[in-house]
């Protein structure tokens, strides 16, 4: 009976397949209705296949209809590529829409910037639709953006694969080389601010070298993608104010303008040295600095005056680094906004640190310090080796998130953990007696902090744009320590702090009253 049930719905399915449901049409009036009157393809690199856009086409009308011929306004010559309902290419006749029904129509674009006549660097096209009585059409935007382009030269294998340039980072237990798809980079090199860079793979700067980021640059990068810096190198970013060093993904839809984890990181590796990096903006990408060290007593990176947004894991993680870092904002990290891990000197003044990440669950504090690292060895056994923490000095600083605990100190005994925390405001909430009866949290003990703040109000101006200007209901303001303003004079819009500063990269302002 089963066998006979089977076999009965097997012919009823085979019975449906093969009956389609002709219908009749008539030619379109050129009475279409679209979802947009114009695509914009917000920003384009030159040569480079753009993302893919969309549109629909609506059938309003009561009667099945039939469009004579969809077609790119500049035929067969233009940059634009369509798909029609699921058919590539640049023109297409007799494409029917059922009555009261729609099509999708996909647009994506591969533009010779050469070919670009606009001043301001627009191409533009129309999708163009035919009918006797009325044509009518959707305009098509690109912004063309004139790029220096760098990726991994690739060599062609024998079974039609290909070998890509990589960028050798050490080698496993079997002494197999470990290396990232991306381009070494020949000596000494300087990025201009005269057009933008846009990166596939990784960008290394050879060791006993130096890369120089002048200006005003912009760097793009793509997806699995970074910067590198050996051993013995350096990285200088030279941004101004008023003419930052811009890093972020080359996804430029306005919907991706915040979207974190786009691109991959910035690499200081172990005994790189002399890293400057001011006025900066890095944003968008998995960690924003990675930063490596074996207990170095030189720094390993000064960074000032930059901000760091919407990372998928760390704003900055240190390794056993050698950091300091004055009008620093670090926000919206998907772990810690800094973590700095396995010993090593850290000094911060006039820095914001404030985590206020909303996509999905974080399981660290916005900041981190922890003197130890754990791995599992070849024999399965967990190992954990504990460094000197030598300094991590916080002054003036803000220290905030959207969980009760936004500070936390790991401290494992066996090696020096040496900490202070001065005239900063920190997130710090909690009833747990354990955490509360930790020496390191005695808020008391002058010996590791001096005039802090718990939990107060650090009335940033819009978190859900990283705007963290702080207003005149902080209580941050006229709280900062004076000489360690001193030695930052300007926050990081230039204003003085040398009177009544504040504590954070910012000094308070009055915020406009919204209509």
């Amino acid at each position: 009976m089963r066998l006979l049930y089977t076999f009965f719905v097997i012919i009823i399915i085979i019975f449906l397949s093969s009956c389609r449901k002709d219908f009749d049409t008539i030619q379109s009036s050129g009475q279409l209705e679209f979802s947009v009157d114009t695509v914009l393809l917000n920003r384009v690199f030159d040569d480079i296949s753009s993302s893919t856009q969309s549109f629909k086409v609506y059938n309003r009308s009561s009667d099945n209809i039939t469009i004579p011929t969809i077609a790119l306004g500049r035929g067969e010559n233009s940059f634009y590529r369509l798909n029609v309902d699921g058919i590539p290419g640049k023109s297409f006749q007799n494409i029917d829409i059922l009555a009261k029904d729609s099509i999708f129509i996909f647009v994506e674009a591969t533009v010779d910037f050469s070919q670009v006549d606009d001043n301001e660097f627009f191409y533009r096209d129309s999708v163009v639709f035919h009918s006797d009585a009325n044509e009518q059409n959707v305009k098509l935007e690109a912004l063309v953006l004139d790029v220096n382009l760098i990726r991994p030269d690739r060599t062609q294998q024998t079974d039609g694969s290909f070998l890509y340039e990589t960028i050798v980072l050490g080698e496993d237990d079997q002494g197999q080389l470990i290396g990232v798809r991306g381009t070494l980079l020949e000596g000494n090199t300087t990025f201009t601010n005269e057009k933008p860079y846009l990166i596939y793979g990784f960008v290394g700067v050879p060791e006993n070298a130096t890369l120089t980021i002048n200006a005003g640059a912009t760097l793009y990068f793509h997806e699995n993608s970074g910067i590198i810096v050996e051993k013995n190198a350096s990285l200088k970013v030279a941004g101004e104010f008023e003419n930052n060093v811009l890093f972020e993904d080359d996804r430029l839809e306005p919907e991706f303008e915040d979207t974190p984890g786009q691109w991959g990181l910035i690499w200081l590796r172990a005994e790189s040295k002399n890293n400057d990096i001011n006025y900066a903006t890095i944003k968008n990408n998995v960690i924003g600095i990675l930063v490596d060290d074996v207990g170095n007593s030189n720094q390993t990176l000064t960074i000032k005056n930059t901000q760091i947004y919407n990372t998928s894991n760390y704003g900055i993680l240190g390794r056993e680094a050698n950091i300091l870092a004055e009008n620093l904002v670090i926000a919206n990290s998907g772990q810690s906004t800094l973590a700095c891990t396995e010993g090593g000197t850290y000094n911060f003044m006039h820095c914001t640190f404030a985590n206020f990440w909303n996509i999905g669950f974080r399981q660290l504090p916005s900041v981190l310090v922890n003197n130890f690292f754990t791995y599992v060895n070849a024999s399965n056994n967990t190992i954990v080796e504990v460094r000197d923490l030598q300094e991590a000095n916080f002054t003036n600083c803000i220290i905030d998130g959207n969980q009760n605990i936004e500070f936390v100190l790991d401290k494992i005994e066996g090696a020096a953990f040496n900490f202070n925390v001065k005239n900063s405001m920190l997130k710090f909430d909690t009833n747990n007696t354990d955490v509360l009866n930790n020496p390191l949290f005695d808020f008391d003990n002058v010996s590791f902090y001096q005039n802090i703040i718990l939990n107060g109000n650090s009335n940033f101006k819009d978190i859900s744009v990283n705007d963290y200007l702080i207003g005149q209901d902080s209580d941050a303001n006229s709280n900062a320590d004076a000489n360690g303003a001193s030695q930052v004079p300007f926050d990081i819009l230039n204003i003085s702090r040398t009177t009544l500063p504040d504590i954070g990269a910012y000094q308070h302002i009055v915020f406009e009253e919204e209509n």
